[in-house]
């Protein structure tokens, strides 16, 4: 059974950082495109960042500022969230893809964790 979980989220002031990891388990996904997206009150989920081997995406909005990377190791994807605005305040997801190729629409990942709830005060 595939199991994504996030972690690391929290209260942070409008200039700071977060890191947060996604720990997958059930099976690797070294070959999968993975991807954070984030949910604000009211707003439709979006894509944040995601990434393949040996590639990376980002949105407008976040691009300069995080960095999506992983640690095959310990099967966990990590999202560094650096120069937090409060715009970013959102629950943040992480979602796998049964393909290499990734896409921004949240509906074609295959696998999501619960979230984890990341609120920037300004």
């Amino acid at each position: 059974q595939v199991q994504l979980v996030e972690s690391g989220g929290g209260l942070v002031q409008a200039g700071g950082s977060l890191r947060l990891s996604c720990a997958a388990s059930g099976r690797t996904f070294s070959r999968n495109a993975i991807s954070w997206f984030r949910q604000a009150p009211g707003k439709e989920r979006e894509f944040v960042a995601a990434m393949i081997p040996a590639s990376s995406y980002y949105a407008d909005s976040v691009k300069g500022r995080f960095t999506i990377y992983r640690d095959n190791a310990k099967n966990t994807v990590y999202l560094q969230m650096n120069s937090l605005k409060s715009e970013d305040t959102a629950v943040y997801y992480c979602a796998v893809r049964n393909s290499i190729v990734p896409v921004r629409s949240p509906g074609e990942y295959d696998y999501w964790g619960q979230g984890t709830q990341v609120t920037v005060s300004s």
